[in-house]
């Protein structure tokens, strides 16, 4: 059964913890939701997962809905969130609000938004229309560039108060959770501490609500960094890697197919397509071009 926000809340009320996975197709939502994630969250990331983008600015809006709608498809249990991607949401609020509804319309249960205080109006907007919004403070890939950079927050007193302060504005506007992205252990604690919505962490330490990583992260299919908040369960890298090379080999050197994994046509049905190939290839002798 699909959790709603009430079930997030009541999770933090009795401290359990809530899972979330960040995903972005058909398949790996599906192993997702077997799993038992409370939330599948299908993150703007993709663009550099799944892309090859440098950052996470480059997403469009049509490529988000084209993951949202396998991550949707595959998922039967999770509540699924989908990253407004940066452009979507920031500039004009009628557009965010229409962009919104696309996700919605889709089949999402809630949008995300990076940013403090400069977001506040619209969540209070969107959650009037009756669209769930999970709000994210800490490190913001959209516009880190344009700040402190991929850095860690919440190392300094005026670091700490500023994104306490974001935290309660975010609340109070209707934000039903909170994504702490690489906020200090310490800080991410005492803001989950004083807020009655569920924070989730990513690289903010165990004292958040619930935790997320990204799939590909989390079973080590992508290699091209890996940051320090990342626990890979699997790595699955090198033996998907072995797996196509074992491919390659087999094809180049005729061993794959073989009879386990080719059909085949009854002897009676074979002899009489020979006969017909035998008779085509005697008319062509007589009547050559």
């Amino acid at each position: 059964m699909i959790p709603n926000i009430s079930d997030l809340q009541q999770k933090k009320k009795k401290c359990e913890k809530i899972t979330v996975v960040t995903a972005y197709d058909y398949t790996t939502s599906k192993i997702c939701d077997e799993s038992g994630v409370d939330i599948l969250l299908v993150g703007d990331s993709a663009g550099m997962v799944m892309l090859g983008y440098p950052s996470t600015i480059s997403v469009t809006m049509e490529e988000m809905m084209v993951y949202c709608r396998g991550v949707i498809n595959g998922s039967k249990n999770a509540l699924i969130i989908a990253d407004m991607p940066f452009g979507s949401y920031q500039f004009d609020q009628s557009l965010a609000c229409l962009n919104a509804t696309k996700f919605i319309k889709l089949g999402c249960h809630a949008v995300k938004l990076e940013g403090g205080v400069e977001v506040v109006p619209l969540i209070k907007k969107l959650t009037e229309y009756g669209i769930p919004v999970m709000g994210h403070i800490g490190l913001k890939p959209q516009t880190s560039l344009l700040w402190e950079g991929y850095r860690v927050q919440g190392r300094t007193t005026d670091s700490a108060i500023s994104l306490h302060q974001q935290a309660k504005e975010l609340e109070k506007a209707g934000a039903f959770s909170l994504v702490l992205e690489l906020v200090t252990s310490q800080v991410a604690e005492q803001i989950s501490k004083s807020l009655t919505i569920p924070t989730i962490g990513i690289g903010s330490g165990s004292g958040c609500d619930g935790q997320v990583l990204v799939f590909h992260d989390l079973v080590g299919s992508f290699n091209n960094f890996k940051p320090k908040f990342v626990r890979r369960y699997l790595e699955s890298f090198p033996l998907i890697l072995g797996a196509m090379k074992n491919y390659v080999s087999d094809v180049k050197n005729g061993k794959f197919p073989d009879e386990d994994h080719s059909f085949f046509i009854k002897e009676e049905e074979l002899l009489k397509f020979n006969k017909y190939l035998n008779t085509k290839a005697n008319i062509r002798k007589l009547n050559p071009e």
